[in-house]
């Protein structure tokens, strides 16, 4: 049975003195059915690998670009990630594909990248509000899912993150029958593209405004396989209740 997954996503928070919650992470006792993965920010990441002290836990980067080398100041390659201890990136996040302007076709090649340089890629997909409210959200999904993944995934090199943007740092959640609805139609066009087999064991996270409150009953819902979580990730604690809930979904 493929294992689930909690991912932390720090986004640009955190300094040193936020390893302390790495640490206490790394103290707690070991899931049964649950990788934890904790992506802070590129300054943290190499002293954010030391603070696991050999634990179940490991750490991401929350970008990387397409080339391996070159004149772009300010970015770091998926190679630069591993070498600093990353065993995974997450590509076309909500916030990257608007501050930054990344369409899909920039996300494939990230996530090209990131599988070269040997880490797997959460890939995230996920709709606006006006696209929620104009009952686009599967086309526009359908869509990122189609051109931000390259051919030949594996449940190995891809985690699939479906965060809808009006959900992300506001509170709103969306209801659990929108939540099975998407990841349902996930599932489908995996299976379709990849095959059944590949197809039924990448794994699907669910990103927006989870916390240890509403966690329980978002893991109930099939074909959620974890999460991927935002502000909740910054004190072990939070992103302790939320682990201990989807490893006893």
């Amino acid at each position: 049975m493929q294992r689930k997954l909690a991912a932390g996503n720090w986004k640009m928070n955190g300094l040193g003195s936020s390893l302390a919650e790495v640490s206490q992470l790394s103290t707690a006792q070991p899931t049964k059915h649950t990788d934890i993965l904790i992506c802070p920010p590129a300054t943290l990441l190499s002293r954010a690998g030391d603070a696991v002290n050999d634990s179940q836990i490991m750490i991401g980067g929350q970008d990387c670009h397409s080339q391996t080398t070159g004149a772009h100041t300010g970015d770091i390659s998926a190679e630069m990630l591993a070498d600093a201890g990353a065993t995974a990136v997450i590509l076309g996040h909500s916030e990257r594909r608007e501050d930054h302007a990344e369409s899909n076709a920039n996300v494939c090649e990230k996530t090209r990248a990131a599988w070269a340089a040997g880490l797997t890629a959460i890939v995230c997909l996920g709709e606006s509000l006006a696209q929620r409210e104009d009952g686009s959200t599967l086309t526009v999904v359908g869509e990122q899912l189609a051109e931000s993944v390259p051919d030949h995934a594996t449940a190995d090199t891809l985690v699939v993150a479906y965060e809808p943007i009006w959900a992300i740092g506001t509170g709103k959640v969306p209801t659990l029958e929108q939540i099975g609805e998407v990841h349902d139609f996930m599932r489908a066009q995996l299976c379709t593209r990849f095959g059944t087999e590949v197809g039924a064991a990448i794994r699907l996270l669910y990103g927006g405004s989870v916390k240890p409150t509403n966690a329980p009953e978002i893991f109930g819902v099939p074909n959620v396989d974890g999460a991927l979580v935002g502000g909740a990730s910054l004190k072990a604690s939070d992103f302790q209740a939320i682990i201990d809930a989807l490893d006893a979904a």
